[in-house]
């Protein structure tokens, strides 16, 4: 029994004698936590069993390549507000675990191309939340985001960093993004984006709503809109063209409403437009009435002779007094009258 309580006791400060100085630690689940430590750099004597390390509030300019040499199991990274200058190459290659790096609130002005290169590709977030210092950052970014090789990278944030465009093919290394948060930035445009989002098993519930008007009202380019469909409900499986089905709803909602108003407007004034068609339709008829007539009397050979003999039979008039006017001109009186 005396045994057993001294290796009780040994064990306990063991783990007491393994967590750095300054720093707080948890045995469920491993957390490291040195908060508002005031350290210099990252501490040397963290568990190799610590599975969440938090380090924030300090001030730590430099991240090097053996400063996370220690732990072996640690999923979560938290450097926020430690105002890091510097990212060396390699800065985080030993930790083979890595799942969520969190680097909020820094200012960031050199990231070396390799800074988030682990071997494996673990890593699955990425937050830089207001921690790009100036335009050469996000160029040294897109290098580190081009060479680490983050195939599963899940979610990056880049929120807050002032960044005013975002080159083409800046996220082209990262072939499995699913979040992109850049809220709070000054984007004037995004270049030449491009969206491939086909070949997914889409939800076609009212959730996707905000997701549908989002790619109808923006001029981002979706370019195998063909392969967009539902799997579920299973009525809408056969319905393709995902991105332009609520836009297509949009629009029959909108002529059903005008044909009814349309329709209602003729109700009230069907009065009004009996007569108008009447008056229509009269005039309509008068007007072929007159031209059936014409057609009638130019179609009748017997009143074209009569016409044709008319015009021969009138007296010529004498050349002389065609000269004196009309009202001017004597006319000849029968003999057979008396005066």
């Amino acid at each position: 029994m005396p045994l057993t309580l001294v290796c009780a006791m040994l064990c306990v400060s063991a783990c007491v004698a393994s967590c750095p100085p300054r720093c707080e630690c948890s045995d469920a689940p491993r957390t490291v936590r040195c908060a508002s430590a005031a350290l210099h750099r990252v501490p040397a004597a963290i568990p190799r069993d610590a599975s969440s390390l938090i380090i924030t509030g300090n001030a730590i300019p430099r991240l090097d390549p053996s400063a996370f040499s220690g732990p072996q199991n640690a999923t979560l990274l938290n450097l926020s507000d430690n105002g890091i200058i510097e990212i060396g190459s390699h800065a985080f290659s030993s930790l083979l675990t890595l799942r969520s790096l969190i680097l909020n609130n820094n200012q960031l002005v050199l990231i070396h191309p390799e800074a988030f290169s682990v071997p494996g590709s673990p890593l699955q977030e990425l937050s830089l939340r207001s921690s790009l210092y100036n335009y050469s950052s996000l160029t040294d970014l897109i290098a580190a985001l081009r060479w680490g090789e983050l195939t599963n990278l899940l979610r990056l944030d880049l929120s807050g960093n002032r960044l005013v465009l975002l080159p083409p093919g800046m996220f082209a290394p990262l072939p499995n993004l699913q979040h992109l948060h850049l809220r709070n930035n000054s984007l004037v445009r995004l270049g030449r984006v491009r969206l491939l989002l086909g070949q997914n098993p889409y939800a076609c519930t009212c959730e996707a709503q905000e997701f549908a008007n989002l790619l109808n009202s923006s001029k981002v380019r979706v370019d195998d809109v063909d392969e967009l469909y539902c799997e579920f409900p299973a009525s809408l499986r056969e319905i393709t063209d995902l991105s332009l089905q609520t836009s297509y709803v949009f629009l029959g909602l909108v002529l059903g409403f005008v044909g009814m108003v349309f329709l209602f407007v003729v109700y009230l004034n069907r009065k009004g437009i009996k007569k108008w068609i009447t008056d229509i339709y009269e005039a309509c008829r008068d007007v072929l009435e007159g031209y059936h007539y014409r057609y009638e009397i130019d179609s009748d050979p017997r009143l074209g002779r009569v016409s044709h003999a008319q015009q021969q039979s009138r007296p010529r008039m004498d050349p002389r007094l065609a000269h004196i006017s009309t009202d001017a001109r004597i006319t000849q009186i029968p003999s057979d009258v008396t005066l």
